[in-house]
C-alpha cells in the first residue's frame, strides 16, 4: 500500500520544527565538534569534548557555548525542510508503480536529497564555522600574547591583561564575504559540502527507512513514535561517523581564520594531504563521536515530528473554521 500523501507545505513545517527542536538541544556539542576539528597538533587547545565546553565556559561564559547558533535557527529550518521534502519528493517520483522502493532506488533519492540541500547548508555552516572558532582563535592568540610578554620581561613580572579583539557578528561576516568574493564567497567549500551531504544521505535515508519498516505492527500502519526516533538516531549517528573525514576537511576549508603556525589550504585533495601528512590518518575522526551525538538526537526528532505529522495538525486546525 502506497503511503498517505502529504503535503508540501506540512512537509516543510514539519521540517522545520524538527530542525529547530533539534538544533537548540544539541548546539554546544556541534561547538566542541568544530573546535576540536579545528584544532591542528601543533596547537591543541582541548584534549576531549568535555573539556572543550568546560574551557569554553570559563572564558566565554555559557552562551559561548551557543555562538553560532542564531545562524543555524534561522537557516536550519529551510534547510531540514529541503532536506526531508527532497527525500520524500524522490521516494515518490521513484516508486511510480506503487511497489516497494529497491536499495539502488531508496539511495538515489538520497542523493537527491543531500544535492538539494548544500543550496541551504553550504552558507550556514560557513557562517557558522567561523562564530563557533572565534572563541579558539581568541583563546589562542591570548595564551600566545601572554607568553611572549612573560620572554620578554624575564618571567619576572606578571603578564598585562590584553584587551580581547571584537568578534564578528553572522552580519557583518556575510557583508564582508559577499563584498570581497560576491555569492560565491558564502559558498566556499561547496564541493566538500557535497561529499559530505549527499554520502551521508545516501546512507541514511535508506538505513532510516529499513531500519523504520523493522517496527511496523502491519503493512497498514505507521512505525510507533518511539520506533521512528530510534532510528533516525542509529541511521543518523552511522552515517555522520562514515563521511566524518569529509566533514574535517569542509570544516578547515570554511575557516578563514587560521590560529598560529596553522596549515592554510587551496582545495579539498590540498587539506586531505597535508592533515595526512602532518596529523596522520586519526585525525579524519576528529570530532566524530561528537557528530554522532548532535546528529543522532537531531535526526531522531526529526523523524519523530516528522511521522508524528505535527504540521498536518496545526494545519487541520487552521482548516476546520472553514469547514
Amino acid at each position: 500500500m502506497a503511503d498517505k500523501q502529504i503535503s508540501l507545505p506540512a512537509k516543510l513545517i514539519n521540517g522545520g520544527i524538527a530542525g529547530l527542536i533539534g538544533v537548540t538541544c544539541v548546539f554546544p556539542i556541534d561547538l566542541a565538534k568544530t573546535r576540536l576539528q579545528n584544532q591542528q597538533n601543533g596547537q591543541r587547545m582541548y584534549a576531549s569534548m568535555s573539556d572543550c565546553l568546560i574551557k569554553t565556559i570559563r572564558s566565554e561564559g555559557y552562551f559561548g557555548m551557543y555562538r553560532g547558533a542564531a545562524v543555524n535557527l534561522t537557516l536550519v529550518t529551510p534547510e531540514k525542510a529541503i532536506k526531508l521534502a527532497a527525500n520524500d519528493f524522490f521516494r515518490h517520483q521513484l516508486s511510480k508503480d506503487g511497489q516497494k522502493l529497491t536499495l539502488p532506488k531508496e539511495m538515489l533519492a538520497g542523493c537527491g536529497a543531500g544535492t538539494c540541500q548544500v543550496i541551504v547548508t553550504t552558507p550556514m555552516e560557513m557562517l557558522k564555522i567561523q562564530l563557533q572558532d572565534a572563541g579558539r582563535i581568541a583563546a589562542q592568540r591570548k595564551i600566545m600574547a601572554a607568553q611572549a610578554q612573560l620572554s620578554a620581561q624575564g618571567g619576572t613580572q606578571p603578564p598585562v591583561e590584553t584587551p580581547a579583539a571584537p568578534r564578528p557578528t553572522a552580519t557583518q561576516l556575510t557583508r564582508d564575504l559577499l563584498r570581497n568574493h560576491g555569492i560565491a564567497g558564502l559558498y566556499k567549500g561547496l564541493g566538500a559540502t557535497l561529499l559530505r551531504d549527499v554520502p551521508f544521505s545516501i546512507v541514511y535515508f535508506p538505513l532510516f527507512a529499513n531500519l523504520n519498516q523493522l517496527g511496523r505492527p502491519s503493512s497498514e500502519e505507521k512505525s510507533p513514535f518511539y520506533v521512528s526516533f530510534l532510528a533516525g538516531c542509529v541511521a543518523g549517528s552511522a552515517a555522520a561517523v562514515a563521511v566524518n573525514p569529509c566533514d574535517v576537511v569542509k570544516t578547515r576549508l570554511q575557516s578563514l581564520e587560521r590560529g598560529v603556525n596553522e596549515d592554510t589550504y587551496s582545495g579539498f585533495l590540498d587539506c586531505a594531504r597535508k592533515i595526512w601528512r602532518h596529523e596522520g590518518p586519526s585525525a579524519f575522526l576528529k570530532g566524530a563521536y561528537c557528530r554522532a551525538l548532535v546528529i543522532a538526537p537531531l535526526f531522531g526528532i526529526a523523524q519523530v515530528v516528522y511521522f508524528l505529522g505535527i504540521a498536518e495538525s496545526l494545519l487541520g486546525l487552521l482548516q476546520e473554521p472553514q469547514a
